[in-house]
């Protein structure tokens, strides 16, 4: 399909392999994909540097940054000075951001309607996900549902749809479809603490989720730890 037929949409990328892949499927399917970060004041930018990276090496059509304080209410381990725990517990845990993905979806929504894309793409997964509310079909659907109703696309135009096409799948089924892809993981950044230069900790809930990912998905961990 040439660039001239392709349909626009925003994908949200943070930086992350899940994202990566959601933005290679998207593009995949045929969509020109308008690559969308936000800067909410997480606790280091290495993860906003690898969204830039993953945007250019995989071929979207522009990427964006926009920038929405969310340390100035905190709440959460990734947001205030709270110590990020080495394994999640019981419940929702401390690295849960209070309505961060409600908040990236409605700039996605913006961003989609000035663009007029009626597809938005995120990759939320709610199989090996850390127990986060905004990471389950019910906030998809009720979010698409609230989307069509609050826009003037919605209301007047073709309507919205947000796509979740890691939903279902296990970190190591995104491991497979990663590589089927030719995602570069090295490049991706998933550590809730990882340092400047995009290095993991391997020790907190996300660092655990991705390597037993990759090791149940029967591939090497190219992850770099500090």
């Amino acid at each position: 399909m040439s660039k001239e037929n392709r349909k626009p949409a925003v994908v949200l990328v943070s930086g992350g392999m899940d994202s990566a892949v959601t933005l290679a499927l998207a593009r995949e399917g045929g969509f020109a994909c308008h690559a969308l970060s936000v800067a909410y004041g997480q606790r280091h930018s290495s993860e906003l540097a690898a969204a830039a990276g993953l945007a250019r090496s995989l071929g979207a059509v522009e990427h964006k940054t926009v920038s929405v304080d969310l340390r100035s209410i905190g709440g959460s381990a990734l947001t205030a000075d709270i110590d990020v725990p080495e394994q999640g517990g019981a419940g929702i845990p401390v690295t849960y951001v209070p309505a961060r993905n409600t908040i990236m979806l409605s700039i996605a929504l913006g961003w989609a309607e000035v663009l007029g894309a009626s597809d938005i793409f995120c990759g939320v997964n709610a199989v090996d996900y850390s127990g986060y509310p905004d990471c389950r079909p019910a906030f998809i659907e009720a979010f698409e549902r609230l989307a069509n109703l609050a826009t003037k696309s919605g209301v007047e135009g073709a309507g919205i749809r947000v796509h979740a096409p890691l939903m279902a799948m296990s970190k190591a089924d995104i491991a497979r479809a990663g590589a089927r892809l030719g995602i570069d993981f090295s490049a991706t950044v998933s550590c809730y603490q990882a340092d400047a230069e995009g290095r993991a900790c391997g020790h907190c809930d996300a660092c655990r989720l991705r390597a037993e990912g990759f090791a149940a998905a029967g591939l090497d961990d190219p992850t770099r730890y500090r």
